[in-house]
């Protein structure tokens, strides 16, 4: 595969997280058994999953002028991915998500902060970034009104765009036709067919762009028919962050040309590797880690 030229506009995170047994009542003070705090964000995990699989990637998005935002800025400077566009606001600290654990179960709350600042002015900005870019890549962590410029940008410049939907929001029914390809998982898929009401044709053309993601069932796609590649069995250790890398794949890999089950063939290997090691960023396999999988199941 060739360096394929990856634009993408999103959210950096830090996700502080808190392990406990038990999780507080209101004004109830309880131990908890460890912390830690994880690099992450939409935006920037898919970033770094494309620039770990060789692709030249421009990340667009904003932190806060305090330690979380230089610390994210950091890592994903030591994965390749040229921040020229990731600049600091005063007056709104970086994104954080706040992560209670305890038995299997969480609670989150996410202050996007400095990821709405990623404004439809700040698209505007790099819009030569945009314009020279293999693809566009897209989630919804920063203001609706920014994605739908860059949708914009992006058709002006013949770009092609990936466009992640989550987390869920009301997308207009014209920016879902604009988008060359979508990535909901099986309950985001139903939420976009339900939102509005579709002719035959139109649902058959949403469908056709979808590239939707199972989980453990693996990866489907729709040429006539739905079509399932089936996902590899890998001992899962912590599964954060696999949707994220499966973008990345894909954006590196529709950059390079694969045919559409290629490239879910591709990004399906890329999100059984992301499961087995710990970490959403951390975790995300490099180029000749997928490579050196497929070629000892025979598929290289």
């Amino acid at each position: 595969m060739k360096k394929a030229n990856i634009t993408v506009i999103g959210s950096l995170n830090m996700d502080i997280v808190t392990k406990t047994s038990t999780i507080p009542n209101v004004g109830e003070t309880v131990l908890g058994d460890s912390f830690f705090t994880i690099p992450g964000g939409k935006g920037a995990n898919q970033a770094v999953a494309a620039a770990r699989l060789g692709g030249h990637v421009n990340m667009v998005g904003r932190v806060g002028s305090d330690a979380f935002g230089s610390q994210l800025k950091d890592e994903l400077h030591k994965q390749g991915v040229n921040l020229d566009n990731v600049k600091p606001v005063t007056h709104l600290s970086t994104g954080v998500a706040t992560i209670t654990l305890s038995n299997g179960d969480n609670s989150i709350i996410v202050v996007p902060g400095a990821n709405y600042e990623v404004t439809p002015e700040v698209v505007l900005q790099v819009e030569e970034e945009i314009a020279t870019s293999d693809i566009l890549l897209l989630q919804l962590e920063i203001p609706l009104d920014s994605v739908i410029e860059a949708v914009r940008v992006a058709k002006k410049h013949h770009v092609p765009v990936i466009l992640n939907p989550a987390p869920f929001l009301l997308l207009p029914k014209e920016v879902l036709q604009e988008v060359d390809y979508l990535t909901p998982n099986e309950h985001e898929l139903n939420l976009l067919i339900s939102s509005y009401e579709w002719s035959d044709d139109e649902l058959d053309q949403l469908r056709g762009k979808c590239i939707v993601t199972k989980g453990e069932r693996g990866i489907s796609f729709f040429e006539g028919n739905e079509q399932l590649i089936p996902s590899y069995k890998v001992d899962v250790v912590d599964t954060t962050g696999a949707g994220d890398s499966v973008n990345g794949a894909l954006a590196v890999a529709i950059s390079n040309g694969l045919s559409l089950k290629e490239a879910c063939r591709f990004a399906n290997a890329v999100g059984a590797l992301t499961v087995t090691k710990l970490g959403a960023q951390s975790g995300m396999p490099t180029k000749s880690e997928v490579e050196s999988f497929l070629s000892e199941r025979g598929e290289v």
